[in-house]
């Protein structure tokens, strides 16, 4: 299932959020988001270099942001290794959201393990259950979801605004680390001595299930690891819509 993309048509900004946040520190600017809708913040972290970034600045401090994750049951052994380092470092709670359990066997007794193989369909109808429709669940209440995408990453994202609507979910999405690109990542990262997946040293960009990303070779697209069997751009899984682009 898409989410469609009259659902996304921009919302004027009466608050003015754009022109407010921008020039702040990410942490003066959730604060300020904070102050304006308490106990309506939410932070989504798939442990990737970005997240584990702002995952730092909330943790250390003491934003009051509920943090959430998405377990889609196939992630890499990696990436758990990073979520149980987050949890050690920071004692925090990161809440966990899975697939629903008779949509996700019904799927898979129907189509096998690794459908998502076989079409764009089925690996779609494999990103809604296991990303899009828990994602639903754990947005439910928010007023304000904060993202790590960045504009470097590619599908469409070079354009987007910092802050922007999402009338799929109702709700603003603020993405702090827009402007950043690797380096800057990289370096405040090692810098705070932030844990972080190790994937990311070995080629991994962005990092999400283990059947569908492989690192990404000298010269490809930063997008290329992702769904690599897949031809034509803007491949996504539905979590991010922009404009009239699905992403």
């Amino acid at each position: 299932m898409e989410i469609s993309s009259t659902d996304t048509v921009q919302k004027p900004d009466p608050e003015g959020w754009v022109d407010r946040l921008t020039g702040l520190h990410p942490v003066a600017a959730i604060r300020n988001l904070c102050e304006a809708f308490p106990g309506r913040v939410v932070f989504s972290t798939s442990f990737g270099m970005e997240d584990q970034l702002l995952t730092h600045w909330i943790a250390r401090e003491g934003l009051p942001v509920r943090i959430f994750t998405l377990d889609t049951g196939r992630l890499f052994p990696e990436t758990y290794a990073t979520w149980s380092a987050t949890l050690e470092a920071y004692g925090l709670t990161i809440q966990t959201y899975h697939p629903a359990e008779v949509g996700l066997r019904d799927f898979v007794t129907r189509h096998g393990p690794n459908a998502f193989y076989q079409n764009i369909e089925l690996r779609k109808e494999c990103c809604r259950i296991r990303k899009v429709e828990p994602l639903r669940e754990a947005l439910l209440g928010a007023a304000v979801w904060i993202t790590g995408i960045r504009s470097g990453q590619g599908s469409g994202r070079e354009g987007m605004p910092m802050v922007e609507w999402d009338g799929a979910y109702g709700l603003y999405k603020y993405h702090p680390l827009l402007a950043w690109d690797d380096h800057a990542v990289r370096e405040e990262v090692r810098r705070l001595e932030v844990p972080y997946n190790t994937l990311h040293d070995r080629g991994f960009v962005s990092i999400g299930c283990a059947p569908c990303t492989r690192a990404v070779r000298p010269g490809e697209d930063v997008r290329a690891g992702r769904w690599w069997w897949e031809q034509g751009g803007g491949k996504e899984c539905g979590l991010h819509v922009h404009g009239a682009q699905a992403k």
